[in-house]
């Protein structure tokens, strides 16, 4: 007879709910759904906010927080899709930090919160109820998890720095009375 296991059913129900509310988010950002404006209004939001090429920073929010709560929720792959989510959130934090820490007030609060989540599902493991134990682990080795978080912190860090010179240039041009975007106000 088998036990049941509590904390397989705690990492079940915790892969669940993050990965459908990560889903749930990316997909608002790809295909316009639950309210969201789909990638070329996303796309235009990214672009505002110093992502740039917006299109590229849009399709690889939504791919990491769709795609890798999607895999998260399925227990499928778990180190690469707590990698990718937790990759996404960071971006977001990014944004979100200047307003603080609460959400109230628009802070990172939030997504770091998913960030943080996504990263320890990926580093726990996703349990006995899921496609990763189904298919032997196949793609849930230790190697994994090292190459997942290493290559999502690089890309992470290489994005969110890049969007910080592109918001300080913009920042001098405006000072300088230039426009950045080329246009006349």
């Amino acid at each position: 007879m088998t036990c049941i296991n509590r904390r397989d059913i705690g990492l079940l129900v915790l892969r669940i709910g993050t990965g459908a509310v990560l889903a749930a988010h990316g997909s608002q950002k790809l295909f316009g759904w639950f309210g969201g404006g789909g990638l070329d209004a996303t796309a235009a939001g990214m672009e505002h906010m110093g992502f740039k090429p917006g299109r590229h920073s849009a399709a690889a929010a939504g791919l990491g927080e769709a795609g890798g709560g999607a895999l998260l929720a399925l227990g499928l792959a778990t180190p690469v899709a707590g990698a990718a989510a937790a990759g996404a959130m960071a971006g977001a934090v990014a944004v979100h930090a200047p307003a603080g820490f609460f959400a109230q007030g628009g802070g990172f609060e939030y997504p770091a919160f998913l960030g943080f989540t996504a990263a320890v599902i990926g580093l726990t493991g996703p349990g006995r109820y899921s496609l990763d134990r189904a298919t032997c682990h196949r793609f849930d080795q230790p190697w994994t998890v090292a190459v997942a978080f290493t290559g999502s912190a690089l890309a992470t860090a290489a994005v969110v720095s890049r969007r910080t010179r592109v918001l300080a240039e913009a920042k001098t041009a405006a000072d300088n009375g230039a426009d950045p975007e080329g246009q006349n106000a």
